[in-house]
């Protein structure tokens, strides 16, 4: 493990943030998350300076005033129970986001260089909700803010939701290298959340190669952060018994805002025996509604 990468709970706040990533403290060019909480009837400013942000509710519900508009968030009762509303707040923006009855609030970020799209609401009934993998690499994922399901300029946002005893960010795989139509190159954090109390915890894998090295094996727990500036990841673990969740933030400077992916070559058949195997029956977690 490694503590360059691996940020347990509370290691990384600063000022109101539980967790405060920012290009410069990851030592990169474009990702960022800061997680928030608010108590009942607190309030908070936001300056998004050259980074579009994301206001996506972990748990509670919020308002969202930015540029003269008001956004009300209904937000979730957790990240398990269903998928939740969202803001999109452009580069250059003010805003306060407000709780009455307190939460706790995603702000994930990218860097950008310029300022095309307004802020804006975005429903929970439009978030598309996936079904991936298969047998014990079943897992739910949540596509906020992805090409072809919420338009932004460089910000990839999606939750991973993984059954307890599965595997996810499996088989693993990169994308740090700029190859049209294969790869993109993506800086990336993930934020974990875990079911099932203090002692629930779940792993993390990233590993590079002698051109490009890095190595972390992270027990994760609820509140952890991983950064991957480049490399493998994959797996991501759930344990037996605890539910895992994790928010993925990526950001990088291709301009066409894809996310292609490569297999490790030598994992990647992996993905053939999934035709063979029924989906996790304890998938789609939570209601829509």
């Amino acid at each position: 493990m490694s503590s360059k990468y691996h940020l347990p709970a509370g290691s990384s706040a600063d000022g109101p943030y539980d967790l405060a990533v920012t290009p410069e403290s990851a030592g990169w060019g474009y990702s960022g998350l800061r997680v928030l909480t608010l108590g009942p009837g607190e309030a908070h400013a936001l300056t998004t300076d050259d980074c579009e942000f994301l206001v996506l509710p972990l748990t509670g519900s919020c308002t969202v005033t930015v540029g003269g508009q008001v956004f009300e968030l209904d937000g979730r009762q957790d990240v398990f129970a269903s998928v939740t509303d969202f803001a999109y707040l452009p580069r250059e923006s003010e805003a306060l986001i407000s709780s009455a009855h307190g939460g706790v609030f995603a702000l994930p970020s990218a860097r950008t260089e310029q300022r095309r799209f307004p802020a804006r609401y975005g429903r929970k009934e439009d978030v598309p909700v996936e079904l991936r993998g298969a047998g014990a690499c079943s897992r739910q994922v949540n596509n906020y803010c992805l090409p072809g399901t919420f338009e932004a300029e460089q910000l990839l946002v999606c939750e991973v939701l993984t059954p307890g005893g599965n595997w996810s960010s499996y088989p693993p795989h990169k994308h740090d290298e700029a190859r049209p139509g294969q790869e993109s190159e993506l800086e990336e954090i993930y934020y974990f959340q875990i079911s099932g109390g203090e002692n629930a915890f779940g792993y993390q894998r990233v590993y590079g190669t002698s051109e490009r090295p890095i190595d972390v094996l992270a027990e994760v727990r609820s509140g952890d952060a991983v950064l991957i500036p480049h490399g493998l990841h994959g797996p991501s673990i759930a344990a037996p018994g605890y539910d895992l969740y994790y928010l993925n933030v990526m950001a990088g400077p291709g301009q066409d805002r894809a996310w292609l992916i490569c297999d490790d070559p030598a994992h990647g058949w992996v993905r053939d025996t999934w035709t063979s195997q029924d989906v996790d029956d304890r998938l789609p977690f939570g209601e829509r509604s």
